[in-house]
């Protein structure tokens, strides 16, 4: 069986899209790559979408509805696929395995210190560790950002938390029309990744330094066609 940086090897060079055919083949894909953006990622042919088989990528059709298996799919994931989701690569979302987790956050909460208490920052986790998860929206309202404006300024604390490790998405909610069915792209879940996965998945026993150099030869090996400046990009 060919591994996954051949896939990725052939993807960019030949233009092959045949490798995920269903959402446990993107399970799976998740578990052996370790780190997966969902959308374009800055290097060509690294992402979910990138490696979907030609039935499974967005349709649109003539009355205005569509189709997007990788959409569906990724509340499953996020789910049952034994991997955290949220904005980590350079403020585009995508996947990471529990096996990479512990790197991951030791890395980047080394960047990122703590929230000092009173801080806005620290607000958004407080609030989110005592509701335990909230959308999006309420979340917001929750932290007192209400108002024009308000919004854009809100999701950027919550990506600036997501990109260092401390909220990540639990799962999606989709609103439901007269008829019971969901619709729309949904609104993300939002918790801590100590509530999904425990505080002992968000502690390392390397150094941030030695957890970084890890990740950082585990892209290499899998991307041999990036250059270390794109791979940096994803991680630093």
């Amino acid at each position: 069986m060919n591994t996954m940086a051949d896939f990725f090897k052939n993807n960019v060079t030949h233009g092959e899209r045949h490798l995920i055919h269903s959402c446990p083949e993107l399970m799976e894909c998740v578990r052996q790559v370790g780190f997966l953006p969902l959308l374009e990622s800055g290097i060509r042919g690294y992402s979910a979408e990138s490696l979907m088989a030609e039935e499974c990528r967005f349709t649109q059709f003539d009355d205005g509805s569509w189709e997007w298996p990788l959409w569906e799919w990724k509340g499953s994931v996020v789910r049952e696929g034994g991997c955290t989701y949220g904005k980590f690569f350079a403020g585009k979302a995508g996947f990471i395995s529990l096996e990479w987790w512990p790197d991951f956050c030791n890395w980047r909460r080394s960047k990122t210190a703590a929230p000092e208490e009173g801080t806005i920052d620290d607000i958004i986790l407080t609030t989110l560790r005592e509701q335990g998860s909230m959308i999006t929206r309420e979340l917001r309202a929750a932290c007192g950002f209400v108002g024009k404006n308000m919004r854009s300024k809100f999701d950027a604390y919550v990506s600036r938390l997501q990109m260092a490790s401390y909220i990540v998405t639990e799962d999606f909610v989709y609103p439901v029309d007269k008829h019971g069915r969901e619709y729309g792209f949904g609104w993300s879940l939002l918790t801590t990744p100590e509530r999904v996965l425990g505080k002992e998945a968000c502690q390392c026993s390397r150094t941030p330094e030695e957890s970084y150099q890890r990740m950082m030869d585990h892209l290499s090996q899998l991307l041999p066609f990036a250059s270390e400046k794109q791979i940096t990009k994803l991680i630093k």
